[in-house]
């Protein structure tokens, strides 16, 4: 049995309060887990009004180094004294995208890498963390274009180059329904994070049964440079596209936009779900 809970999501619900960020809290079998952490420490105030514990927690995850899913870590591993905290080799303080000022930061807390480095686990690539719970790395051919698209850099060595998300991991659990991907932004794309995945050799003759997180594709409906009928055009083939994995189900929400999410609602369907502040799921 999984059991999924948005601790934090963009929008307020369940009479508490949103923020920009993503936090999720995952029981799986015995083992409670902890997906991102939100912007803040706005996360825990809503765990304790949802009565989840998160002294109990025993696997913490980053999704990727952004500061809206990294951002209250700090209060968790204050609270949490055994959960180690698993995330990508490539994960550092580096990550900004272009604003209308200059390159803007957007990634992890400064300093947080050094202040906690006893409770981080880094990952190269694949890893399995418990029976059946996996971290998977993503290495597509166009995720640097991707990152060129939305205007997103890393600092390497003194030089500006576009974020190839090599820093972004997928959740993944094995279910008797399937598997289930918790991707917190997707931004290496939510249909090919899906047909990536199922090639893996540890997911052989394995079907997807949900796909759980953003969708990145607010940047797209805010461009003033892309017309409205483009905007719909890419949104019903992203449709169409998340149609072909065979994924029964979608939980989206935080950078998906609520525009998008209503074209994609034309295409999806009931496969489609809002994941906001509070929504529950269990598979």
């Amino acid at each position: 049995m999984l059991k999924a809970t948005a601790l934090v999501e963009n929008k307020d619900g369940h009479g508490m309060t949103g923020e920009h960020g993503l936090s999720v809290y995952i029981e799986y079998g015995d083992v409670k887990l902890l997906l991102d952490a939100g912007t803040t420490d706005l996360f825990a105030e809503n765990a304790k009004a949802l009565g989840v514990d998160l002294e109990n927690v025993d696997i913490a995850v980053l999704s990727h180094a952004h500061y809206d899913h990294s951002g209250g870590f700090a209060c968790f591993l204050k609270k949490n004294q055994k959960a180690d905290l698993w995330l990508q080799r490539s994960c550092k303080e580096n990550c900004y995208r272009q604003s209308f000022n200059g390159k803007k930061y957007i990634g992890i807390p400064k300093g947080f890498l050094k202040d906690q480095q006893k409770r981080l686990r880094f990952v190269s690539g694949d890893r399995m963390i418990g029976p059946g719970i996996w971290l998977i790395s993503h290495h597509m051919d166009d995720l640097a274009q991707k990152g060129e698209m939305a205007k997103m850099y890393r600092q390497e060595d003194n030089m500006w180059v576009f974020d190839d998300f090599s820093h972004e991991q997928s959740l993944v659990f094995e279910t008797p329904k399937g598997l289930v991907i918790f991707n917190s932004c997707c931004h290496g794309g939510p249909a090919d994070i899906i047909r990536e995945i199922v090639t893996r050799p540890c997911f052989e003759n394995m079907g997807v049964y949900a796909l759980v997180g953003g969708f990145h594709l607010k940047d797209i409906m805010k461009d003033t440079k892309i017309s409205d009928e483009e905007k719909r055009r890419r949104i019903y083939s992203l449709g169409q596209e998340l149609l072909s994995t065979g994924c029964s189900c979608f939980y989206t929400g935080h950078c998906t936009g609520d525009e998008a999410f209503k074209l994609l609602k034309d295409v999806l369907g009931d496969r489609l779900r809002y994941f906001g502040t509070g929504d529950f799921l269990e598979i």
